[in-house]
């Protein structure tokens, strides 16, 4: 399924995944998006409203309806009145005649309705495919959160072990071993967790298009691959076409319709009758007919008319709000991923990197016996938290270019990525 957020893709591209599940179904971004739209019960409500909008237009074009009558008169009172003998029976059809464009403002409105009930699909539909990618970013998050500990692990191993021989050369008190192993159990703990957090996550998601077991593994990728956006202006430019301020077209469509039936109930209505009277004393017919108009419409349409227009008029305003809240959330989220975008670059490029070679040296000092068990376990911290500074920053960078996306309804991808997010 192509959607408007397939660009997030840039962080699910298969590679090498922790934890591998042999047999199991492997859920990319694409294939989440899919069951969604097709499940989700919010989505396939808006089939039943579209039915009941299509049987309001239908009753919407229906004329006044005509109703035949019949009144008896004269018949079974006292003296000339009595049994049939003077009886009148007259037969009548009637209706209104509808004045004004009644008939083609509830069409109008009918119409304006089921228009923009589709503008407000599309913005439910992108509401939810944000929250799938959240969710699926989620599990991103978990399993590289498990990565990293993974990492730890195995340089906590390599400590415990350098420790022990240290203890056994008389070099090194015990206390230097039961830190290593307390250190190599949190390491131990934080790989826990994040398996945890990715069990959560993948029903978090799976909840989503109501699967109550879930089995399948997701495309793993790295999140820090970060793609270039447009500049602000580019992107605040977008936000005409999106679909939160898109929807206040087909509602002034809709308060523009209800004006203009407004307006037509000032024009009162005609009633008519027609019909035959048989006189049953003389055997004779003879045609009846009444009209009627009722008096002081245009006054009793006048609270309706001023309520609609106070409508249209606050429309306006409503959508001036709207705006300048998007172009302020928009503003921050641009800040907030060039932001995440420069860490994620600098800590890959600079810091991890020099951290990576300070620890691998304190590694050799250490075994030499130039430096204490301190220094090195504090190393090793410090590279692990950078990589989780790293992971933090991309994630954050990553949630934001999914607020971006939803804002503006608009793949956002400049070119490739810039940021291969290798990291060391």
């Amino acid at each position: 399924m192509r959607s408007r957020f397939a660009t997030l893709a840039v962080w699910v591209a298969v590679s090498a995944a922790a934890w591998p599940a042999l047999g199991a179904e492997r859920l990319s971004l694409d294939d989440a998006f899919a069951r969604v739209a097709t499940n989700h019960p919010e989505l396939r409500l808006f089939d039943s409203r579209g039915a009941l909008l299509a049987a309001e237009r239908e009753r919407a074009a229906l004329r006044p309806a005509l109703v035949a009558g019949a009144t008896l008169e004269n018949a079974f009172g006292s003296g000339e009145a009595r049994g049939l003998q003077s009886a009148e029976l007259t037969l009548t059809l009637a209706s209104v005649l509808e004045r004004g464009g009644k008939l083609d403002a509830r069409q109008t409105l009918a119409r304006s309705r089921i228009d923009a009930l589709a503008v407000e699909r599309e913005a439910r539909r992108l509401d939810l495919l944000a929250e799938v990618a959240r969710r699926y970013l989620a599990m991103v998050a978990a399993r590289r959160q498990g990565e990293i500990a993974e990492q730890d692990i195995a340089q906590r191993q390599r400590t415990l072990a350098g420790a022990r021989r240290r203890l056994q050369a008389g070099a090194s008190p015990e206390s230097v071993v039961f830190s290593a192993e307390a250190a190599l159990a949190r390491a131990e703990l934080e790989k826990a967790r994040a398996r945890q957090r990715f069990e959560a996550a993948r029903q978090y998601l799976a909840a989503l298009w109501g699967e109550r077991d879930p089995r399948f593994e997701i495309a793993a990728g790295d999140p820090a691959a970060l793609p270039e956006i447009a500049d602000f202006a580019a992107l605040g430019a977008l936000l005409e076409d999106s679909p939160e301020l898109t929807q206040f077209v087909g509602e002034r469509r809709i308060r523009e319709a209800r004006l203009q039936l407004a307006r037509s109930q000032a024009t009162a209505d005609l009633s008519w009758q027609a019909g035959v009277r048989r006189l049953e004393a003389s055997d004779d017919f003879g045609m009846v007919g009444t009209l009627s108009l009722p008096l002081g419409e245009t006054r009793r349409a006048a609270p309706e008319i001023r309520a609609a227009e106070a409508e249209l008029g606050a429309l306006e305003i409503e959508r001036e709000a709207r705006e300048l809240s998007l172009h302020s959330t928009l503003a921050e989220a641009h800040g907030r991923y060039r932001v995440a975008q420069l860490e994620v670059r600098r800590l890959r490029d600079e810091v991890i990197p020099l951290l990576s070679r300070a620890e691998g040296a304190a590694e050799r000092a250490y075994r030499a016996g130039a430096i204490s068990y301190l220094e090195w376990a504090q190393l090793q911290s410090e590279r692990t938290a950078a990589r989780r500074q790293q992971l933090d920053a991309a994630l954050d960078a990553q949630r934001t270019l999914i607020e971006i996306q939803r804002l503006t309804g608009q793949p956002l991808i400049a070119g490739q990525p810039t940021d291969k997010g290798n990291t060391p």
